[in-house]
């Protein structure tokens, strides 16, 4: 059987985007030329790959099926056929996007895209939320790198530890906490609080610190980031327990002040990963070096301070 290369990148296209004209307008061709290479790829997998549901494309079982090992396949098929190149970076036209940690784009993301402009005027960062799931983006390409406190398990997702960052306590100005010589763990455990969850989750590894001393603590509300959980703190008595480094210029900004979190906690961790078919990628390890820089020079990787601060 001969095959032709170029059908492993409109199968790609089609099955990304989810129909002819898409598919076309992303590998810049016509949409007649699409719709021949799909009968093309339909005769040759014996598959409809796309069939229509009203006004849309639906994929088939078989196309949800291979999506990912076409997609990988493509990236190994251009690795092996693309000549390796000097990077210049004065004509580097490309589009990263970064899934970051909404602290990590305040703490890092101005410094970051600043070096990328001053080194790559071409060249475009996406920063996008987080999502309440996990989801496969590394993988399927659709996001370059992350940044957050997670370690991927996966052996084909990379990993950096950038830094970490001791948990502190944020309340007020003129909190009864802050009116103490030191705050205690009961004294902790029976203030009310906020968490800090994309996935709304009540509970966390201060919970379980605190049951190991015999103690619980109420828990109002859950914020999906931490500048929310930050104005819950701004206006009442509420305590937010968060990673001093990622909070600092935040605090300062809200006139809020950190107190020192009376249990014994490691320090938050802050990951860079990417999909291993980035390893090589001169472009992307090019990056990968900024944001490093980034979030480093942000004191990301300072310890928590030992006192009480107002800010």
């Amino acid at each position: 059987m001969q095959l032709d290369l170029n059908l492993l990148a409109a199968l790609d296209a089609l099955l990304e985007e989810g129909s002819v004209a898409g598919a076309a307008a992303r590998l810049h061709v016509t949409a007649p030329a699409m719709s021949r290479s799909l009968g093309r790829i339909r005769r040759t997998t014996g598959d409809q790959i796309l069939v229509r549901t009203g006004r849309t494309m639906t994929p088939t079982p078989y196309a949800i099926a291979v999506r990912e090992q076409v997609h990988e396949l493509l990236h190994q098929v251009q690795g092996v056929l693309a000549p390796s190149r000097e990077l210049d970076l004065a004509t580097l036209e490309r589009t990263f996007t970064l899934r970051w940690h909404d602290s990590l784009v305040a703490l890092g993301g101005p410094a970051l895209l600043a070096a990328v402009r001053g080194q790559a005027p071409g060249v475009r960062l996406r920063f996008v939320a987080e999502s309440s799931t996990d989801s496969p983006g590394l993988r399927r390409g659709e996001v370059d790198l992350e940044a957050n406190a997670n370690r991927p398990s996966a052996p084909d997702i990379r990993a950096e530890s950038v830094g970490e960052s001791r948990l502190v306590i944020v309340v007020r100005q003129g909190h009864p906490l802050t009116r103490v010589r030191t705050v205690t763990a009961q004294q902790y455990a029976a203030a009310e609080h906020v968490t800090v969850s994309r996935r709304g989750n009540l509970s966390n590894a201060v919970d379980d610190a605190l049951a190991r001393l015999g103690l619980t603590r109420r828990v109002v509300a859950s914020a999906p980031t931490e500048s929310a959980a930050l104005e819950f703190a701004r206006g009442s008595d509420l305590l937010v327990s968060v990673p001093e480094a990622t909070t600092r210029s935040a605090v300062a900004d809200l006139g809020l002040t950190l107190l020192p979190l009376p249990l014994e906690l490691p320090s938050a961790r802050v990951y860079l990963s990417w999909h291993q078919r980035y390893d090589t990628d001169h472009a992307h390890a090019w990056l990968r070096g900024l944001a490093r820089d980034a979030l480093t020079s942000n004191d990301v990787s300072q310890p928590a301070t030992s006192g009480r601060s107002t800010r």
